[in-house]
């Protein structure tokens, strides 16, 4: 694996320094820390030293080294010189507003603009920037607007992120690059070294293609050869997105290039490969997981994208709510036992298996795992990689975890028998195991174990509980609308969602006025929906980013009878709804009333 520096890219792109860099002089900082009782005596000493023997500034430092994050150092400057310090929320950002300052100065001076009317005059312009003492830029400023502006200080990458906006689109940006490239044949299949050089038209398009995948929340980039032309598209929020096409003669070069940054073999191209390369970008690191395929037209890639430096989120952040959140946290706190998550591939299972390993990571747990691949990093958490050309599988794993003395496993996949024997003799021993399955539903990863030969009294025995769930879109405030479903709409969600009787809508109600006090919505007594408005325009989708809707099915005493009797999974969930599950489809429902998603959502990803 190698960490990527990409040349040949917009001077404020991947790798230009340090994201922390701002002229705040280190007596400063140490007011600061001294003043704000962040640092010791000693911990002062050894960061001075440390400082000077390589020769970086303590603003760095103290950043890297976690005693204080970068926006709480410039909101300790921001108090000392006066300059009120901003958060700048980038999806709010008008472009238009932004534009006021060309591209090139904003980029010169590190600041941009976040508010004020271009229409009036009268209203200051709010010019946030990295160093506002810099006199060379306010000169600049005053140029532009005069003296009616009002300055605010941010963080380097909060700046950085918002200059992000004055680029064009993917499309614009890698015709230009790939226009102002040599020509070449089409579909010549000789690769030179200056094609795929770090400077060349060809890598700075791989570039692209990275940054506007983590620019844009992409999941997965598709690069594939068809028989005129190659097209890029990326998966977001769960939607495959075409984004530009590239002409024929750039695929083997293109292929080529990801192969050098992954450590693959450049020149075979009849067998798949797996690779793997990082990029530091915007202070955070991202991993990205390679795979190529031959296909018809030549090798097909695909890259997974993986934020490194993302944190674990709380269940609650991630859409648990009322029954669902009681039952999943008193399974996890179980000294022993099984906790299982089931879902297509997708469907969040590894970050739900990692917010609740995250909730348990104490230091006087030991908590191991073994995962294909491991995709979040925990602190901590003692993570294996599975690697069957080592001999390294899940069942052999498994076996070793349980000679280091753990107390709580995580297996990445049940995908057999054995792994799924041993993970319930290990529940039986006195650990407390968590696996996914690949099923439909909570009920039916109870048979599913069945089919595995694991007996019915064990699994009745050893399962705590078993988590369903699917990811939806998320609906942007900003662009959708609310609204009133019409008789023919209210019969069909009927339908849809099993409502047969009054006291079926009073429950619905009363499940909604619930989750409104939990997630913080106002309340309200009416039916109503919410969709995207039908006037967006642009990119605009009335989505952005994914919530789960979740079923937790609690293995009761009645749920353990119906197991050991070989019960049905329909029997299984029908006993579960009776004690109060609630299924994915009407937690999706009631996330629709509440206007965090739309009812379409619900059924695109729950219809059977």
């Amino acid at each position: 694996m190698i960490i990527l520096s990409l040349r040949g890219k917009p001077d404020y792109f991947i790798g230009r320094g340090s994201p922390y860099e701002m002229p705040i002089p280190n007596s400063t900082v140490i007011e600061l820390l001294k003043n704000a009782k962040k640092i010791d005596a000693d911990q002062l000493a050894n960061l001075e030293t440390e400082a000077t023997n390589e020769k970086a500034n303590l603003e760095e430092l103290v950043v890297s080294q976690n005693i204080v994050s970068d926006s709480e150092l410039v909101k300790l400057y921001s108090d000392e010189i006066g300059v009120p310090y901003m958060d700048i929320n980038v999806k709010e950002l008008d472009k238009e507003t932004l534009k006021q300052v060309p591209e090139n100065i904003a980029k010169l001076y590190n600041m941009v603009v976040v508010g004020g009317s271009i229409d009036d005059e009268k209203e200051p312009r709010q010019i946030a920037m990295v160093d506002p003492d810099d006199l060379q830029a306010i000169d600049v400023l005053h140029k532009l607007f005069g003296q009616n502006i009002k300055l605010f200080i941010s963080t380097k990458v909060n700046i950085i992120n918002a200059l992000d906006l004055y680029r064009g689109n993917i499309g614009s940006e890698i015709s230009k690059i790939v226009t102002d490239g040599e020509e070449g044949e089409e579909g010549d299949e000789d690769i030179s070294e200056e094609d795929i050089a770090e400077d060349s038209p060809i890598a700075q398009t791989v570039n692209l293609i990275i940054e506007y995948a983590v620019k844009s929340g992409a999941s997965d980039i598709h690069i594939e050869p068809r028989e005129k032309n190659v097209i890029i598209r990326y998966r977001i929020d769960g939607v495959l997105k075409e984004a530009n096409r590239l002409p024929k003669r750039t695929m083997a070069a293109l292929t080529s290039r990801i192969k050098i940054l992954s450590n693959l073999k450049i020149d075979e191209r009849r067998a798949p490969q797996d690779g793997r390369f990082k990029i530091n970008m915007n202070s955070r690191v991202y991993a990205f997981r390679v795979s190529t395929l031959p296909i018809a037209e030549g090798e097909k890639v695909v890259m997974r994208v993986l934020d490194e430096s993302s944190e674990p989120l709380a269940l609650e952040k991630l859409g648990f709510w009322g029954k669902a959140l009681e039952d999943i946290t008193e399974a996890s706190h179980q000294p022993h036992g099984m906790i299982l998550v089931t879902g297509p591939t997708g469907s969040g299972k590894s970050t739900t298996l990692h917010s609740v390993l995250h909730i348990l990571n104490k230091p006087d747990v030991n908590i191991s795992t073994i995962e294909d691949p491991v995709e979040y990093k925990l602190e901590g958490v003692n993570q294996t990689q599975v690697n069957p050309i080592a001999g390294m599988t899940f069942v052999a794993g498994l076996r070793a975890l349980l000679r280091q003395d753990p107390n709580i496993i995580m297996v990445g996949e049940i995908r057999d028998g054995e792994t799924a024997g041993l993970g319930v003799q290990a529940a039986l021993t006195g650990h407390l195991v968590f696996s996914t399955l690949h099923t439909n539903n909570a009920a039916t990863c109870l048979p599913r174990l069945l089919d595995m030969n694991i007996e019915p009294f064990l699994i009745a025995s050893v399962v705590r509980v078993v988590i369903g769930q699917r990811l939806v879109r998320r609906l942007v405030p900003e662009e959708c609308e609310q609204y009133t479903p019409s008789d023919e709409e209210k019969k069909e969600i009927e339908r849809v969602f099993g409502i047969k009787t009054k006291a079926d809508w009073d429950n619905l109600l009363k499940m909604v006025q619930d989750a409104q006090a939990e997630f913080g919505k106002d309340k309200s007594t009416k039916l109503t929906l919410w969709r995207p408005k039908k006037d967006l325009e642009g990119e605009k989708t009335g989505y952005k980013g994914r919530m789960g809707i979740y079923e937790v099915l609690k293995n009761t005493q009645e749920v353990q009878d119906l197991i050991v009797a070989n019960g049905t999974s329909e029997e299984i969930q029908n006993k579960a709804i009776n004690e109060g599950m609630l299924t994915m489809q009407l937690d999706g429902l009631v996330k629709a009333m509440l206007g965090m998603t739309s009812i379409e959502e619900i059924l695109r990803v729950t219809r059977e």
